[in-house]
Parts: C-alpha cells; structure tokens; sequence
C-alpha cells in the first residue's frame, strides 16, 4: 500500500455518510499507480462534489502525496457498481 492510497482512503470515508462502503484499491498501468476508489450510490455526489470540486482537490492531495514518493498516480471514482 502506497501513502497516496492511505490518503485517498482516510478523507474519502470522512466525507461519506457509508465509510463502510467505501473500498480503495490500487493498479498499475503502464507505470502509473491507478487508485479506484469505491463508494456506495448515494455518496458519489458527496465525493465528486459541485462542478467537481471536490474529486479535484482529493486528486491534488492524492498526487502531492504520490509525488513526495516519486510515484505518479491517477484517481479513479467508481459508484458500487463499478461505473465511472
């Protein structure tokens, strides 16, 4: 597990009202860690946010972290169907 996934996981089960349903997982593509993060239906609003917002800044967080290892990293957010 990468710090980068560890961060990704803390602030998207505090914004939730599931953090039960929340699951993070981390790939790698093509030298790029790819973390697909879970969460139930009726959260990905919260996770996504107004205009995006918020998935931005998770993003952010999720690549400054990364980038302190030399990791590059990419967010994917998937509902518990596993849609984008």
């Amino acid at each position: 597990m990468s710090h980068a996934r560890d961060v990704a996981e803390v602030v998207i089960k505090a914004l939730v009202d599931e953090p039960d349903q929340v699951r993070v997982t981390e790939i790698e593509q093509r030298g790029t860690a790819v973390i697909e993060v879970f969460v139930a239906d009726g959260d990905m609003g919260r996770v996504i946010g107004r205009q995006g917002r918020t998935a931005t800044a998770i993003r952010t967080l999720v690549m400054v972290t990364a980038d302190r290892d030399a990791q590059r990293v990419s967010v994917e957010f998937r509902d518990g169907h596993g849609r984008r």
